[in-house]
């Protein structure tokens, strides 16, 4: 499932920067379209993160990914969701939420990172 998962953010973050290059470009201001293109972008690596972690559950299974993978989605949810939707013109009071995903998206780096080392070879 990891790997679907992953085609699937991957699909998705295209998707949703092409709609930020094309079709949000006309009605939106620049900080709105800055949003676009940060959560994007964030989304996106995030993304081949995901793709990576479900690599490394396959060639190193000593190394638990699980975790580190649900952190990172989460992250992604919360900090380009909140993003995405202040982008679209949506309360900004959402922003609140965007350094929480930016701190699970940490946590689950920082938790893979433990996991190599402690149960890498």
């Amino acid at each position: 499932m990891f790997i679907a998962i992953s085609a699937l953010n991957l699909a998705l973050a295209v998707i949703l920067g092409a709609f930020g290059a094309h079709g949000l470009k006309a009605h939106a201001t620049a900080a709105q379209l800055n949003w676009w293109q940060t959560a994007t972008d964030y989304f996106f690596w995030h993304a081949l993160g995901l793709m990576a972690l479900s690599i490394i559950a396959r060639v190193s299974p000593q190394i638990p990914v699980r975790n580190s993978f649900i952190l990172i989605q989460l992250g992604i949810l919360l900090f380009s969701g909140s993003l995405y939707i202040m982008a679209l013109g949506l309360p900004r009071g959402l922003g609140a939420i965007t350094p929480m995903g930016g701190a699970l998206m940490i946590a689950g780096w920082l938790l893979l990172a433990w996991n190599a080392v402690k149960h890498g070879k």
